[in-house]
């Protein structure tokens, strides 16, 4: 078992408007010629100490990695008391295609929990471009006994849909938090979250809509 935890943060684009033809077939969206290039600005959180959160771009210019090697909350025998939060917050500067803009739809979360009974725990995640007061803002609880790896995903509808303005560069904000409580669990036992799986390596995968301005 690796003691060193590894995850990450990928972004899954569909290009181009989601434009309906005659045949009640959507349109297969275009690709940008350029590609998508995205640095991180700031990384802050106990969840990501400076040097340990970095951004890989995909080949096919459709997803980008943030890879952390430090998230995991815990609580019980062995831990301090700041262990049962760990949070990261993450400015991205994406360099958006002239003529396009985007916004993100869904957020699929995976991570490792090993929960005792009695035990319990919280993932919570919200992301907003610079500027902007609309925050969109999700949560999810998972409860002991449980350890298994575990998937949750955020789902917007198309009016929640918030798109970068035309024309406009702002930093994508997001902030995820995770939080572990024993509870009534056995204190001599250790219960924990990490946004891991058991084999070190792990996504949490943003799925966008783009659309030509």
């Amino acid at each position: 078992m690796r003691t060193t935890f590894v995850t990450g943060a990928v972004l899954l684009a569909t290009f181009g408007t989601a434009a309906v033809p005659a045949s009640g077939m959507p349109a297969r969206p275009p690709v940008p010629a350029k590609d998508m290039v995205i640095d991180v600005v700031a990384a802050n959180g106990s969840g990501c100490p400076r040097g340990t959160a970095a951004v890989t771009v995909s080949p096919d210019n459709k997803a980008f990695t943030v890879s952390y090697s430090e998230f995991t909350a815990q609580a019980g025998a062995g831990t301090k008391p700041t262990d049962f939060r760990k949070n990261c917050q993450l400015a991205l500067n994406v360099h958006v295609p002239q003529g396009y803009t985007y916004a993100i739809a869904n957020t699929d979360y995976r991570g490792y929990a090993h929960l005792e009974r009695g035990a319990s725990a919280l993932q919570t995640s919200f992301y907003y471009f610079q500027g902007e007061s609309k925050t969109t803002r999700y949560r999810h609880a998972l409860s002991g006994p449980l350890d298994s790896d575990y998937q949750r995903t955020d789902t917007l509808g198309v009016a929640s849909l918030s798109f970068l303005p035309c024309g406009e560069q702002r930093y994508l904000n997001v902030n995820t938090e995770l939080r572990v409580s024993a509870g009534s669990s056995d204190r001599k036992k250790t219960s924990f979250l990490t946004m891991d799986s058991t084999d070190g390596n792990l996504d949490t995968i943003y799925h966008v809509t783009w659309q030509k301005c």
